[in-house]
């Protein structure tokens, strides 16, 4: 891709800025404008929302959850999977009770479903009551869609089939100062067959390294602890620069920067993981052994209908390889049941895979249709039920196997990060360990952002239970 048909110029970020400055003097009153950002889906629709968030920060905007009290609503929204849009669906209807009380309010659909040409249509005709739709490609430009809404008192929408963007520069608000996401990089080149993200999120795009590195270091000085670098396919990392660089070197550059931190980063695409990232991994001091490596199938006929680019033994000789470069290497990975066409016999291989692999934890999805993906127009004989089934062999393999291996941490003390309150007053604290493994913990709230050693406990098939010595 011609990085200059991406990389949005200096000039027209400062457009924006103007724009944001219009906004706040529309906004300025005898109180606080507040804005409600509501996000689904996955991380990188919560870093969209942190720089959302900062634009409206900067056009003078104060912070709400309730509806009722916000001048302007963004719904973040996701296209992955169908339940996750009826939700949306559902909210946005939900939200028409609040634009008939209050007609000043402002109502966004913004995301990837807002960049799907049929969801955009249901809401030009059935939700009259959004005032503003956007994709991904044009978040950049709320300032502008904003003053539109405000000054021209009618509908905008921002859904042109746009080759996606990188704005560098946008303001940002963090929900924690422990931990913290980083886009290197946006987009996907790979057209596995049930997935919409890259007609929704654009080609892949990668950040400049410079950028990135500033952008790390000033979160490590401002005392965040935990920064997870996030990409549909991070292992793609820097094909479309001129300079030369893979995610793993810029790994090894990352590592370079001093502080007590940790990063961790998703996802990682099989095909392109290798012994050199492997390598990197073990060599990084700030890097977790922590691999989220989505299989999806355990059959090799099912894989190639996904359109994933490897074989099953070819994904289990990277397992290998991985952990012969971390022994201590904790593997997660995503599962999709009943892909159109699978067998029985097809989904007991993936049973068997995860048996074989004994992974750590798995995301497990049963398959959903996306209209305009391939996978969406092929037969699909097997029904709900025994798809449900599978899915519950599934569950039940992998559920004997998280158990035993987060019993096996019962006795040992680990470094854990503090990230943050439970909710449970016999577990008050939430944190993780190096792998990733989310530990419950007895100790004071004045632990949170810290480092500090944990007694593992107990035990069960999600998570550990400890006390911070």
């Amino acid at each position: 891709m011609d990085r200059t048909q991406v990389v949005i110029p200096a000039g027209e970020l400062e457009r924006q800025r103007t724009y944001t400055r219009r906004m706040a003097a529309l906004l300025a009153g005898d109180r606080r404008p507040l804005a409600m950002v509501d996000t689904y889906g996955c991380q990188q629709n919560v870093a969209d929302s942190q720089r959302m968030m900062g634009m409206l920060r900067e056009m003078g905007c104060g912070f709400t959850q309730d509806p009722r009290l916000a001048d302007i609503i963004l719904v973040n929204t996701c296209a992955i999977r169908e339940n996750a849009e009826k939700k949306v669906f559902g909210v946005v209807g939900q939200l028409v009770h609040v634009k008939e009380e209050r007609p000043e309010c402002v109502i966004c659909l913004c995301g990837c479903m807002a960049q799907r040409p049929e969801v955009a249509e249901k809401i030009r005709a059935s939700y009259r009551h959004v005032d503003l739709v956007f994709g991904p490609q044009a978040l950049w430009r709320l300032p502008e869609l904003l003053y539109g809404v405000y000054t021209e008192k009618k509908r905008v929408f921002s859904v042109a089939d746009e080759h996606g963007s990188i704005a560098e520069g946008l303001p940002v608000v963090r929900e924690s100062g422990v931990k913290a996401w980083v886009s290197i990089m946006y987009g996907c080149n790979n057209f596995c067959s049930y997935c919409i993200v890259p007609y929704v999120r654009g080609r892949e795009r990668s950040r400049e390294p410079g950028c990135i590195l500033d952008e790390v270091r000033e979160l490590v000085e401002a005392g965040c602890r935990e920064i997870t670098l996030l990409g549909q396919n991070v292992n793609s990392y820097g094909k479309d620069l001129e300079t030369p660089m893979d995610f793993a070197d810029l790994l090894g550059e990352i590592d370079r920067i001093p502080g007590d931190y940790l990063i961790r980063f998703m996802t990682s695409h099989p095909k392109d993981a290798g012994e050199k990232l492997f390598a990197a991994m073990a060599s990084c001091a700030h890097v977790a052994r922590q691999l989220h490596l989505p299989v999806q199938s355990g059959s090799s006929r099912v894989l190639g209908a996904m359109n994933r680019g490897y074989t099953r033994e070819q994904y289990l000789e990277k397992v290998r390889a991985a952990r012969r470069a971390m022994p201590d290497l904790v593997l997660t990975s995503d599962i999709i049941i009943g892909f159109p066409g699978e067998t029985e016999e097809e989904a007991m291989e993936t049973v068997s895979l995860i048996r074989e692999v004994e992974y750590d934890a798995l995301f497990t999805f049963i398959y959903s249709p996306r209209p305009g993906t391939p996978a969406a127009r092929l037969p699909d004989p097997a029904s709900r039920e025994e798809k449900q089934v599978w899915f519950d062999r599934l569950l039940d393999e992998q559920n004997r196997i998280s158990g035993r291996r987060h019993r096996s941490y019962v006795g040992k003390t680990l470094r854990v990060l503090v990230d943050g309150e439970s909710g449970d007053s016999q577990w008050p604290l939430s944190s993780r360990t190096h792998g990733g493994r989310l530990v419950h913990l007895r100790g004071d709230a004045s632990l949170i952002g810290r480092y500090v050693q944990a007694r593992i406990t107990g035990s069960n098939t999600w998570a550990l239970f400890g006390e911070a010595e």
